[in-house]
């Protein structure tokens, strides 16, 4: 985790399948350590995606909003790139 992140914590409660429950039980104590640790762990790197998406998102849309679009060329150039 990041920085000094566990000075500060929080508790919070969560309803997951049966079957996560024991998954998340095995894996940590495969890995030797705390159900809340890896708990932790998933949270912050899903909100980091989460984050960097919605980002993203906006910034897309202001770029709209101010007709900041490719020319048919970028296009053009771009799918060729990504096309097989």
């Amino acid at each position: 985790m990041k920085g000094d992140s566990m000075s500060q914590t929080a508790t919070i409660t969560a309803r997951i399948l049966a079957q996560d429950k024991e998954r998340l039980e095995a894996l940590a104590k495969a890995m030797g350590c705390t159900k809340g640790f890896l708990v932790a762990q998933a949270v912050e790197a899903y909100l980091e995606v989460q984050s960097w998406q919605v980002e993203e998102i906006h910034r897309a849309i202001q770029e709209a909003d101010a007709g900041d679009f490719a020319t048919d060329e970028e296009a053009r150039e771009l799918h060729a790139k990504w096309s097989l």
